[in-house]
Order: structure tokens, then C-alpha cells, then sequence
């Protein structure tokens, strides 16, 4: 099993539904190259079209990989080693596969599918043990995944929730990371 992650910041939605590009955060890169780290993703992809938000997050990933902070916190340099920065998707496919989109599976998480079909956790584990082509995971900012993204994924996996409604349902995106790899990738006999 070839597993990534990639945090994707377009295209996006805000929160009126239009397509947006939004803006790299310091603790969303730190914390889900952790969470990537820990469950044993190979990768983290940043996905951004503008290059001065690729240059951001670069400069954060070479302060904590090469720099100051990997001689102050080394676990973090152990972290933030799987962060990649890359303008598109389609770089992200590239990357993984060599052949582009067809060799790669996509799946996303959503707080809402958008009434296209999901896929329950227990599934998804069981597809993600047999998988044979690196599978990547799309997270989205903002408000959440364009609908064509979601779209296009081979496996649109199931929202998540709390057991009883709070009428609230709107995780950070690291969130969202750390409970989907806990789901597909922890350990079930603990506890």
C-alpha cells in the first residue's frame, strides 16, 4: 500500500459556494505532517497555485528540515520531511504515479458528498489493505472540495460525525486528517 495525503488549496470553496484559492496556514502543514508521519503516509502534497504560497511553505519546511528548528526539535524535521509543495493536482498524480491521474486512486473526504455515493470507514480500510496503485487522499480548505474534485474521485469517502447531532459540523481540516488516518490506518485493538 502506497499512501499520500495532499492538502489542497484549490480549487476550493468558500463559504457562498464560489471557487476560491485560499491561503497556506504554519499549523496546518506542521500538524498533518504529523498525523502523515505517524499513520505512515508517504507523502504530504501542498497544493497551491500561486508561488508565493508555495515559497511560504517551503521556507517552513527548510526552517524545520535543514534549519534552526530541526537542531531545536528534531522530531519535527522527521515530521515536515514528507511535505511536498506543488502547484495542481495534476502534479500531485504525477508525482505518485509517473502516468498521471489513471495511475493513481483519488479519494476525498467531505463533510457533505454532494448526493454523489460514499464509502463507509470499514470499506475503505478493507480497499486501502488491497490497494495496488498509490492511493492520495484530498483534504480541502476553505470550505471545502469544488464539486468537480469530489466528482472525479474514485472513492468519496464517508463524512464524519459525532455519534449524536450538535447541529455543528465543520472540523479543520487537521482535524478531519487525524481522524480519517486514525479510522483507515490505527490500531483497532487499542483502548
Amino acid at each position: 500500500m502506497r499512501l499520500a495525503l495532499a492538502l489542497v488549496h484549490y480549487p476550493v470553496l468558500d463559504r457562498s459556494g464560489e471557487t476560491v484559492t485560499t491561503a497556506i496556514t504554519n499549523l496546518d502543514l506542521h500538524d498533518m505532517a504529523r498525523s502523515a508521519r505517524t499513520y505512515g503516509a508517504e507523502r504530504l502534497f501542498v497544493v497551491h497555485p500561486v508561488a508565493a504560497q508555495r515559497a511560504l511553505a517551503e521556507r517552513i519546511k527548510e526552517h524545520w528540515v535543514l534549519g534552526s528548528g530541526k537542531r531545536r526539535i528534531p522530531d519535527r524535521a522527521v515530521a515536515l520531511d514528507v511535505l511536498s509543495v506543488v502547484p495542481s493536482l495534476d502534479d500531485v498524480y504525477s508525482a505518485l504515479s509517473g502516468s498521471g491521474r489513471r495511475g493513481v486512486e483519488v479519494w476525498t473526504t467531505a463533510a457533505a458528498s454532494r448526493g454523489l455515493p460514499v464509502t463507509s470507514y470499514a470499506a475503505t480500510r478493507a480497499r486501502l489493505a488491497q490497494a495496488s496503485d498509490p492511493v492520495v487522499i484530498l483534504f480541502g480548505t476553505g470550505w471545502g472540495l469544488a464539486p468537480e474534485v469530489i466528482a472525479d474521485a474514485d472513492v468519496r469517502i464517508e463524512p464524519i460525525r459525532a455519534e449524536a447531532s450538535t447541529g455543528y459540523n465543520h472540523l479543520s481540516v487537521r482535524a478531519a486528517c487525524a481522524i480519517t488516518l486514525d479510522r483507515l490506518l490505527g490500531d483497532r485493538n487499542a483502548g
